[in-house]
């Protein structure tokens, strides 16, 4: 029988893991000990040791519906019994066409055409390469920029840093990033006395135009995450702010490229969070939830005009982008069979519910003494700590552990992403083992 302990002497010797200091995992003393999963169901995550970790960030936001779904693996049985891949380069395939057709119908069809890749970078890279190739294609051959939010992060490819405005995951590569232009974030917490969301975003969009006013000759696209920026601390903003950045992008003659890698698939309580400010983007970014967490997936979807764009005789006119697995048969299932669930047990609607309940559960937590900020979009929760430490993150994370529940803080900011099978009860038990982990993180 495989114990703990085993697998992570064996982990330790042959995995590298990612957005992490190995040092930190090394020897019997390890600052921030591996925790090796044996199984997942449902919102747990379970050890060989027989301790269970209530998975209160769906697994880096990636698990709508829990581990081990019934639905998901059932479809992926009979995929398995079809294809499993098969080159996209000169062939196609029922799943891959079928999403593509269901996901263009979610748009009303004004997003009508996908371009497949693997992971969420690799759909930002998409998106910047096929908006600037569209400016060449009609002749602006001078719109070689981008604008990205204070603060914002689009993924960890050398292109999608050269959109990133997190200093972590970018400076250290400065030399090889032809860096984008930062416009301010409409971040709420940004808010000044007297000012509400609504002000904030007014005012970020103000900035934007001023921006383009002076620079839309050379700005082949603006690129956001709608309603929530994850990575800088959960920084939510009003859907004013879209409706601003799309008319000034229309206005101005600049792509509006939508980033809902992590904030679509229902996370911010409608299916695409662009749909609250009623607009859609040029492109629109998917990946993590889309695939229900199972298998790596991301997805470019895009307009019939730019798709004319590239519409032509000459090779080189064409979208010359491909990755192997591109459209894999397996991930398209496993999103096929994500977007079954969505349609037939209303999950929308009844996430309003259960978003409802965490948000109740998570208000006493506003009134301790060294915490900012409780905000809520959907079904994505967070609050700030006032804490010098600079090991509060790591502290928090260790302590949650410890209580059963697998919560990772941004920095200073402890946020929830729960898969949306969780029930009431298990929405309490987060939320107080959150709060006895963040006295003991304190404490320390």
């Amino acid at each position: 029988m495989t114990s703990n302990r085993e697998l992570l002497e064996r982990s330790l010797k042959a995995v590298w893991h990612p957005c992490t200091q190995m040092k930190q995992h090394a020897g019997a003393q390890a600052a921030l000990p591996l925790v090796p999963i044996a199984s997942g169901k449902g919102v747990w995550l379970h050890d060989f040791d027989g301790r269970r970790y209530l998975d209160g960030i769906s697994s880096w936001w990636v698990n709508l519906f829990g581990h081990c779904h019934p639905r998901i693996n059932a479809a992926l049985r009979a995929q398995l019994d079809e294809l499993e891949h098969v080159i996209l380069a000169g062939f196609t395939q029922r799943p891959v066409v079928e999403l593509s057709e269901r996901l263009a119908a979610l748009t009303g069809g004004s997003l009508g055409h996908c371009f497949f890749a693997s992971d969420g970078a690799s759909a930002t890279e998409i998106a910047l390469k096929m908006s600037f190739h569209s400016w060449q294609n009609r002749g602006h051959h001078e719109k070689q920029e981008f604008l990205c939010l204070a603060g914002a992060y689009h993924g960890e490819t050398v292109g999608a840093l050269a959109v990133t405005d997190v200093a972590l995951f970018r400076d250290a590569y400065a030399p090889l990033i032809r860096p984008a232009g930062i416009v301010a974030s409409p971040d709420a917490r940004l808010a000044a006395a007297g000012e509400n969301a609504i002000d904030v975003a007014r005012r970020a969009a103000s900035a934007l135009e001023q921006r383009l006013e002076k620079e839309h000759r050379r700005i082949a696209a603006l690129i956001v995450e709608p309603l929530i920026q994850c990575a800088s601390g959960m920084a939510m903003h009003d859907p004013e702010y879209l409706r601003l950045a799309r008319s000034l992008c229309d206005r101005y003659g600049v792509h509006l490229i939508c980033d809902e890698i992590a904030v679509g698939c229902g996370r911010s309580g409608s299916f695409f969070a662009h749909e609250q400010a009623a607009i859609r983007p040029d492109f629109l970014c998917l990946s993590k939830g889309i695939s229900g967490g199972y298998l790596p997936l991301s997805i470019v979807m895009t307009t019939d005009a730019v798709y004319a764009d590239f519409y032509d005789d000459a090779t080189s006119r064409g979208f010359l982008h491909s990755h192997s697995y591109t459209g894999n048969a397996l991930a398209c299932r496993a999103a096929l069979a994500t977007l079954d669930i969505f349609a037939d047990e209303q999950v929308i609607a009844r996430n309003e519910a259960l978003a409802e309940h965490l948000g109740a559960c998570l208000q006493p937590l506003a009134s301790h003494p060294q915490v900012r900020h409780v905000r809520q979009r959907g079904m994505i929760a967070a609050f700030d700590v006032v804490s010098d430490d600079p090991l509060f993150s790591r502290r928090f994370y260790i302590e949650a552990l410890a209580n059963g529940i697998l919560l990772r803080p941004i920095g200073n900011t402890v946020y929830f992403m729960p898969p949306y099978v969780i029930s009431q009860t298990e929405v309490e038990f987060l939320v107080e083992r959150a709060t006895v982990a963040l006295e003991a993180a304190l404490r320390r």
